[in-house]
């Protein structure tokens, strides 16, 4: 069962007008569970705090589509808790123009340059990268989607062109306080550069000839001796922001043939961009050796005192609310706002060193088994929530219109009803962020669920 916008909008529409009429609120907390609702015989606007009817579980994530961001991330991270990550990147590389070459073109050297902008982990532990030309083609994310397990290597050649060693830093722009754009300046062997000066000019009549002529580069992250560290890598030029790209600088006859015998020659160059036209795709492993969600991870047959939840294609957490459903039964009842609230482990997650993600993303899993974004993520992504509270370090979520909808449409044939089939909180599927963060569990009160409903006469 698919759950479309037009859908959503037509079952919000229906909802709004519902809950609006329960505008009342007070104070009153009570510790019911969600399986029986008091019994009153007036008008009556309650509150609830639920933990105790809901679990949570660590999942591992998978199929993350890997060749849609426009920021990627580049290096090797092992984390104290949530085990080796590594993240390579491969490319396409595009014309601008048709290239001027000269007569009798010699290769001086060829660079590709690399902005990167935020690191996460430590700026001490040298990262080392091996660049390759790809031998395999690179589809853009209009025609494939690749996620993170692609094995970007075995697409590749097996002879390097580079080897290049460096250390990440941060730099703050005194003004702002933004992060200024840090750049790698990688040096290719010549030998790429003599392919591309030789191609012959039907390889370059377009980029749709060319990108078959040179497929691309791969970037591969070795593992590294200390913490080490993911960069996000910025490929994509901008109005105020040019782009990395691989330039092959060279010398011809024209450039040298009036130059005195000690005169160097101003050595000119030939740009090759990463457009977004160009596929741009990130191969992600991950590695919880050691780590202490291991045991447990994939299974509900035993609750956490923890949950992780990491991007990249990595961990997820699965939230089970028991009951949810029996309040169908229960007549005469509308809900005025119910939140779901998730703790931080300040402690565990380490924030300081390790500063959690900015939001999270709260889904349901739908009777096909399928997870989608409840309908007040499209009421208003502000409402619905997901954001980090600095203030107690919470993550809070609106998600009222989808408990309506729960306790409304009871028929598993209507194309409204979505069940209870538990739900899913993750970093929203993100690719281009390395900011994990350590939940506290439902049972030790981590999760909870906060109702307030009105019950009324008929």
């Amino acid at each position: 069962m698919k759950y479309n916008t037009v859908q959503l909008v037509k079952m919000l529409g229906v909802l709004l007008v519902a809950v609006s009429a329960f505008v009342a609120c007070n104070n009153e907390q009570n510790d019911l569970g969600l399986g029986v609702l008091p019994e009153e015989d007036l008008i009556n606007v309650r509150n609830i705090s639920v933990s105790d009817k809901i679990a949570s579980f660590t999942f591992s994530e998978s199929n993350l589509v890997s060749n849609q961001a426009s920021v990627n991330l580049l290096g090797s991270f092992k984390d104290p808790v949530f085990g080796k990550t590594t993240a390579h990147f491969a490319s396409q590389f595009r014309l601008t123009e048709y290239p001027d070459f000269g007569t009798n073109p010699v290769v001086d050297s060829v660079r590709l340059y690399i902005f990167y902008r935020n690191i996460y982990g430590d700026t001490l532990t040298t990262q080392r990268l091996k660049v390759y030309e790809m031998e395999s083609d690179l589809l853009p994310a209009t025609d494939v989607e690749y996620t993170q397990d692609i094995d970007l290597k075995s697409m590749a050649s097996t002879v390097p062109l580079a080897e290049f060693d460096f250390n990440p830093k941060v730099e703050l722009d005194s003004a702002t306080q933004d992060t200024n754009y840090q750049l790698l300046t990688i040096p290719l062997a010549n030998s790429l550069g003599e392919k591309l000066i030789g191609a012959d000019s039907l390889d370059m009549i377009n980029n749709d000839v060319f990108l078959q002529y040179f497929k691309g580069l791969y970037i591969e992250s070795e593992d590294v001796s200390g913490e080490g560290a993911l960069i996000n890598i910025h490929t994509l030029p901008t109005s105020t922001f040019q782009g990395s790209a691989l330039l092959v600088y060279f010398n011809n006859d024209e450039n040298t043939i009036d130059l005195e015998d000690d005169e160097e020659p101003d050595t000119m160059s030939q740009a090759y961009l990463i457009t977004s036209n160009s596929a741009r795709v990130s191969a992600i492993v991950h590695d919880y050796t050691g780590t202490p969600f291991l045991e447990n991870l994939d299974s509900e047959d035993v609750e956490e005192d923890l949950v992780y939840v990491q991007p990249t294609g990595g961990l997820k957490s699965r939230i089970t609310i028991t009951g949810l459903e029996s309040w169908k039964d229960s007549v005469n009842m509308g809900i005025n706002k119910a939140e779901i609230v998730f703790h931080v482990d300040t402690i565990a997650s380490d924030i300081h060193n390790y500063p959690p993600p900015s939001q999270l993303l709260f889904t349901f899993v739908a009777p096909d088994g399928e997870e989608y974004q409840p309908i007040d993520y499209f009421f208003n992504p502000t409402y619905y929530g997901g954001y980090l509270d600095t203030s107690d370090y919470t993550y809070s979520f609106n998600i009222t219109q989808h408990v309506q909808r729960i306790i409304d449409v009871t028929d598993p044939e209507d194309d409204l009803f979505v069940g209870n089939q538990g739900f899913y909180v993750t970093t929203g599927k993100r690719v281009d962020i390395a900011n994990r963060v350590i939940l506290k569990s439902a049972k030790d009160d981590g999760v909870q669920m906060r109702i307030t409903y009105t019950k009324f006469l008929e």
